[in-house]
């Protein structure tokens, strides 16, 4: 009996080492089952296009090419695709072939490197830039590209400069910082891009007077101008249990150069369908990507009103929201008179978790105010009446795409709904209808 309590610990142990031999032995194999390797060759046509084939054995998960001129592929399934890259200057290249393997870790990929001899110039691609010493927030490009190329176009701050003689352009960058600018040029279908950065030492305090206006329907017409605005119409909510139908035009007028969105009473009932309104966008015919915006309204009053002056992104269709960002300038619930709203709505806060701030203004229901926004690269600042008098600001430290789809364009929406979870939240007194939101005009600057 003692003999056999001994010898069992003894076999346990002899049984794991050989099981821990195995699986080594099994990864060590695993780990050695795949081999990168690539050859290249020049497309016949053209000594500077390169035409790169995947020739590597064995199992892998993932592959990604540097091509050695700033060009990368993304990081994708294994595959035997062909890339054919175009190298616009002579000199070597030193082309990478990276492969991940079955547990796709990032220490565990192989790499082999070759070296490209381009032989010609087609074009070396460069450019010069100079700071205006009197307004040093003025910056002259000029392209300094020489050789056989097609065309060219700048990027900064997301925006870009395309068409014809501008191989000298002035940009205006308003804030201090780094920034990145962007010469690409083109030959066919293949593109070089340099990038250099240029340090801007000041904000400029002539930023807002620099604006012009780029758009503005003044309402001044005896009807909306559907080359700005679209009606959305029908029921269903909206997505916050809203009360009202949604007519094409029906409760929207023009008077004494003024738009008025009417809310109406249709009974008594207090359901969907139990009112009307008007919901106009500027989709697919007035967006923008920056600029000061201004609004000039009164707001209609009584519990259960909701009237909204906002904007959606023009990529709502192929992202959905919030990803497609909201920005609403102005929300107004009549069961809270005299507070007015501003808030920010993305996929890293929508909803309740909305970004935003409220301010008292006892006269909104009763004059005109002016409802503001100045959004740039960096941050969102709302303001009423004056750009001075700012109520609130969103600016992420660190931009991603959950907490910033404020890059890309974005349309208008005039509306006043009724009911709904947050303009319903106290109920509705029909006692107040018809109401009315009076808009004198909508601008924008850049």
């Amino acid at each position: 009996m003692k003999i056999s309590r001994l010898l069992t610990p003894v076999k346990l142990v002899f049984t794991l080492l050989i099981v821990s031999v195995f699986l080594s032995c099994s990864k060590s194999d695993d780990e050695e089952s795949y081999a990168p390797d690539f050859t290249f060759s020049e497309d016949v046509n053209d000594a500077n296009k390169i035409v790169f084939s995947n020739t590597s054995t064995g199992a892998y998960l993932f592959m990604q090419w540097d091509f050695g001129n700033g060009e990368f592929s993304e990081k994708e399934r294994a595959n035997t695709k062909d890339y054919t890259v175009f190298y616009s200057e002579k000199g070597d290249y030193q082309v990478q072939l990276t492969l991940w393997g079955l547990d796709n870790e990032l220490s565990n990929n192989k790499v082999i490197t070759k070296t490209v001899s381009i032989q010609n110039d087609v074009f070396v691609a460069d450019f010069t830039y100079s700071i205006n010493a009197s307004k040093p927030n003025f910056v002259t490009l000029t392209n300094t590209t020489t050789g056989d190329y097609d065309r060219i176009s700048w990027e900064y701050n997301d925006q870009e400069i395309t068409g014809d003689n501008i191989d000298q352009t002035e940009i205006y960058l308003h804030k201090s910082g780094i920034y990145d600018v962007e010469l690409h040029v083109y030959n066919g279908d293949f593109e070089k891009i340099i990038t250099k950065q240029i340090s801007i030492t000041q904000d400029d305090p002539d930023y807002l007077n620099n604006m012009t206006l780029v758009w503005a329907d003044e309402f001044d017409g005896t009807s909306v101008d559907t080359d700005n605005w679209t009606f959305e119409t029908g029921a269903g909510g909206w997505g916050n249990n809203e009360l009202q139908n949604y007519t094409n035009g029906d409760n929207a007028t023009i008077a004494d150069g003024k738009l008025v969105i009417t809310a109406k009473k249709v009974n008594d009932s207090k359901v969907a369908g139990s009112y009307t309104s008007t919901r106009m966008i500027s989709k697919g015919k007035q967006s923008f990507t920056y600029g000061r915006m201004e609004i000039r309204a009164k707001l209609p009053s009584g519990t259960g009103i909701w009237p909204a002056i906002w904007m959606l992104g023009e990529d709502i269709s192929s992202v959905g929201w919030p990803a497609c960002g909201e920005i609403d300038i102005m929300e107004y619930v009549g069961y809270e008179p005299d507070k007015v709203h501003a808030t920010v709505h993305t996929t890293a806060g929508s909803g309740a978790n909305g970004d935003g701030s409220s301010k008292t203004l006892e006269s909104a229901e009763e004059e005109f105010h002016i409802y503001g926004l100045l959004w740039d690269e960096d941050e969102l600042n709302f303001y009423i009446d004056t750009p001075e008098n700012i109520t609130h600001t969103y600016a992420p430290a660190t931009k991603t795409a959950s907490n910033w789809p404020f890059d890309k364009a974005q349309f208008f929406i005039l509306n006043v709904a009724v009911g709904g979870n947050w303009g319903g939240a106290q109920g509705i007194d029909n006692t107040i209808f018809p109401q009315s939101m009076q808009v004198d005009y909508v601008r924008v600057y850049q």
